[in-house]
C-alpha cells in the first residue's frame, strides 16, 4: 500500500516517553513530543510506582519506516497536535462520555486504565496495529474541529485472508470501495446523517494524487467518462484520498478522514462484541455463493464468518438487489452500535478485546492515525445520541443509458437536496429542534422589519459563481424584483465557498428584504458594527454555492428519501 506505516515513524521507542512530574512525584506517559515536559526522562529500568517496569512489555514490535513523521499522541482530555496545514481553522476539543467507545471499537478502553504500565502496553499495541496511509493535502491534518465533522468509512473487498475466497478470486489485488459510508456529524454534535453510497454508482472519478513509499508523488487521471463508483480507490493506483476527491466532487462536501476496513473487520469486531443481533422476515441459504450461510426466519446473533456472509448475500431480499444489500448493511451497523453502547462499555475486558480486533483491521489517514486521535474524534462523535443517528442511501434511480439498468446515476433532485442539506448542516431529525432554533442567534438575523426593494442599495460581485452571474443577479434584481439602486461590481478579489451579504446594522431591513428575494440563509448574513451613512450600499459576493439568479441558495427541509434510525432494532415488537 502506497505510503503505509505502522506505529512511530521517528523510531521513538515508547518507552522513554515516560517522563518524571516535578509537580506530583509520579511518573507519567507523556505521548506528545512537542507539548511541555519534564526534563527529566524516567529511566527504562525505573518502574512507576506500584507497576512493572514498561520497557519491552509483551506485544511490543519493531516500527516501519515513513516519508513522513508519524501523527503524535495527545493527552486525554484534549488533543493538542501541532496544527497541520487542514483547510478549516480548528478550535479547542472538547471531551465526550464513554458512549464513544461505539465509534471506534474500544479504543477508549484506554481512558480506564490510564497512567499504568497496563496502559502503555495496550496503547503500544494498538498503535502497532494501525495502518496509516498519507494521501497527501486531501482531508485534514487534525483529528476534529469545532464545525461539522465528515468522515468517509470504506469497506474494502480485496479477498485475502483466510476463509475470504468463498467471496471470489480477487486475493492478489489491492482491492475496490465496496460498502462505503459518508458519515456527516452536526457541528453541535446533537445529530449525524449516515449516507451509504452505492458501488454501482455511475460517476466521474475526478484526478487525483497518491503519495509512494518512496516520497514520490503519482498523479493517476480520472475517468474520461461516467465510472463506477467502487473503482475511485484500487484502480490505476488509486488509494482513499481519492476516493475522498470523488465523494467531495458528488457532494461539495469537505471530508475530513478515512477509515478503510476489509472483510477481516466484520469477522472480527461482530465476534469481539459477542455477536450482532439481525432479523429476517424469510430465511436465507446461500445455495450459490459458497458461503454456506443458512439464517432462519426471525432473530439471530451472527458472528465471524456468518455476519460477513451475512453482509455480503443477496438471495432471500426483496429484489436481490445491492440496494437491498446496503439496506440490511445499514440495520447490521446500527445494531452493532447497540450492542457496543448496551454490552460492551461496562467491560474494560471486552472494549480492549474490541480495540485490539477493531485496530488490526483499520486503516486511517495521518489525521487520525494513533490510538489517542481515534479517541479523540471519538469523544466528539460519542455525543451523538443513537436515536439522532440517521441512516439512508443516496437517493439514485435506474441508469438511463443502459437498456437493461444494472448500474445508477444520482437521482436528479432528490440527491442535489440531501448533498445542500448536509454543506449546511441541516439536521435530519427533530432534535432539540424548537430549542435551536430558539436560540440560534444566526437565524435571528433574518428576525425583524423588512424594507420595500426600492430602498435597497447593494453592490454585487462574483466571487466563485458561474460567469456573469454578477451582471445577470444585476439585471433580475432591476427588471424582476424592483432592486433599482444595485450595481454589479465585477470579481471579487477572491473566490468565496458561500454567498455572503455584508451590511451595516441600520442596514438590517434591507438585508432582510434582500434575503427574501434572493433565497439566503441566516449563515449568508454578516452584519457590521458600525452604522452606514444613507448612500454606503451593501455588499452581496456571490459564492461557488451560487447557481443563477431567481434559484434560492437556502437549503430544503426535507428531502424525499427512505430513511431509518440507529436506535430501531431490526425486529420490531
Amino acid at each position: 500500500m502506497d505510503a503505509r506505516s505502522r506505529g512511530q515513524a521517528d523510531g521513538t521507542d515508547p518507552a522513554d516517553q515516560w517522563v518524571l512530574n516535578p509537580d506530583t512525584g509520579e511518573y507519567e506517559l507523556r505521548l506528545n513530543d512537542s507539548a511541555e515536559q519534564p526534563k527529566t526522562p524516567r529511566p527504562r529500568s525505573a518502574p512507576h510506582p506500584g507497576s512493572p517496569a514498561p520497557a519491552r512489555v509483551p506485544g511490543q514490535r519493531g516500527r516501519r519506516t515513513a516519508p513522513a513523521p508519524a501523527p503524535k499522541a495527545v493527552p486525554e482530555d484534549a488533543p493538542e497536535d501541532a496544527p497541520g496545514h487542514g483547510r478549516r481553522k480548528r478550535k479547542p476539543k472538547r471531551s465526550g462520555k464513554k458512549k464513544a467507545l461505539m465509534w471506534t471499537g474500544g479504543v477508549l478502553g484506554l481512558v480506564l486504565v490510564g497512567g499504568s504500565a497496563f496502559a502503555y502496553y495496550w496503547y503500544d499495541r494498538l498503535y502497532g496495529n494501525i495502518d496509516t496511509i498519507d494521501i497527501g493535502d486531501v482531508g485534514s491534518d487534525e483529528a476534529v474541529a469545532d464545525g461539522p465533522v465528515n468522515l468517509l468509512v470504506i469497506g474494502n473487498d480485496v479477498r485475502t485472508g483466510e476463509g475470504n475466497e468463498a467471496y471470489g478470486n480477487r486475493t492478489n489485488v489491492t482491492g475496490h470501495a465496496d460498502t462505503t459510508l459518508l458519515f456527516h456529524v452536526s457541528e453541535d454534535r446533537t445529530n449525524a446523517t449516515v449516507m451509504s453510497i452505492p458501488r454501482d454508482l455511475m460517476i466521474d472519478i475526478p484526478d487525483c494524487e497518491s503519495k509512494q513509499s518512496d516520497g514520490s508523488v503519482k498523479k493517476i487521471p480520472g475517468s474520461t467518462v461516467p465510472t463506477k463508483f467502487n473503482e475511485s480507490y484500487g484502480v490505476n493506483g488509486r488509494d482513499p484520498g481519492c476516493t475522498m476527491l470523488t465523494v467531495e466532487e458528488i457532494t461539495g462536501l469537505e471530508l475530513d478522514h478515512f477509515m478503510m476496513f476489509d472483510f477481516n473487520a466484520v469477522k472480527t469486531l461482530s465476534t469481539a462484541v459477542g455477536g450482532v443481533e439481525v432479523c429476517l422476515d424469510e430465511p436465507i441459504k446461500d445455495l450459490d455463493g459458497g458461503s454456506g450461510l443458512d439464517l432462519p426466519a426471525g432473530e439471530s446473533t451472527i458472528q465471524g464468518e456468518d455476519a460477513l456472509s451475512f453482509l455480503r448475500n443477496r438471495h432471500g431480499l426483496k429484489n436481490e438487489s445491492d440496494l437491498d444489500r446496503i439496506k440490511m448493511q445499514q440495520k447490521f451497523v446500527a445494531s452493532m452500535l447497540r450492542q457496543l453502547k448496551e454490552d460492551t462499555l461496562d467491560s474494560p475486558s471486552k472494549m480492549l478485546d474490541v480495540a485490539d480486533a477493531a485496530t488490526k483491521s483499520l486503516t486511517v489517514d495521518k489525521g487520525i492515525g494513533s490510538p489517542s486521535k481515534l479517541l479523540a474524534l471519538a469523544k466528539e462523535l460519542g455525543k451523538i445520541d443513537l436515536k439522532n443517528i440517521t441512516m439512508m442511501t443516496m437517493p439514485v434511480i435506474d441508469n438511463p443509458d443502459e437498456p437493461t439498468p444494472v448500474t445508477v446515476v444520482p437521482h436528479p433532485t432528490e440527491a442535489p437536496k440531501l448533498f445542500s442539506m448536509l454543506q449546511n448542516d441541516v439536521s435530519l431529525t427533530e432534535v432539540k429542534k424548537k430549542e435551536k432554533d430558539a436560540k440560534n442567534k444566526q437565524a435571528e438575523l433574518l428576525e425583524g422589519t423588512r424594507a420595500e426593494a426600492s430602498e435597497i442599495r447593494v453592490d454585487v460581485l462574483n466571487g466563485g459563481g458561474p460567469a456573469g452571474a454578477a451582471q445577470d443577479t444585476l439585471a433580475w434584481l432591476q427588471t424582476s424584483q424592483g432592486v433599482a439602486r444595485s450595481t454589479n461590481k465585477g470579481n471579487a478579489p477572491s473566490d468565496v465557498d458561500k454567498t455572503l451579504l455584508e451590511y451595516a446594522p441600520n442596514q438590517a431591513d434591507q438585508a432582510r428584504k434582500l434575503a427574501d428575494l434572493m433565497g439566503l440563509p441566516a449563515s449568508a448574513m454578516k452584519p457590521g458594527t458600525k452604522d452606514a451613512d444613507a448612500t454606503t450600499p451593501m455588499t452581496l459576493t456571490l459564492g461557488s454555492d451560487f447557481k443563477k439568479a431567481g434559484t434560492p441558495i437556502a437549503p430544503p427541509k426535507k428531502v424525499d428519501v427512505e430513511q431509518s434510525h440507529a436506535d430501531e432494532k431490526m425486529c420490531k415488537k
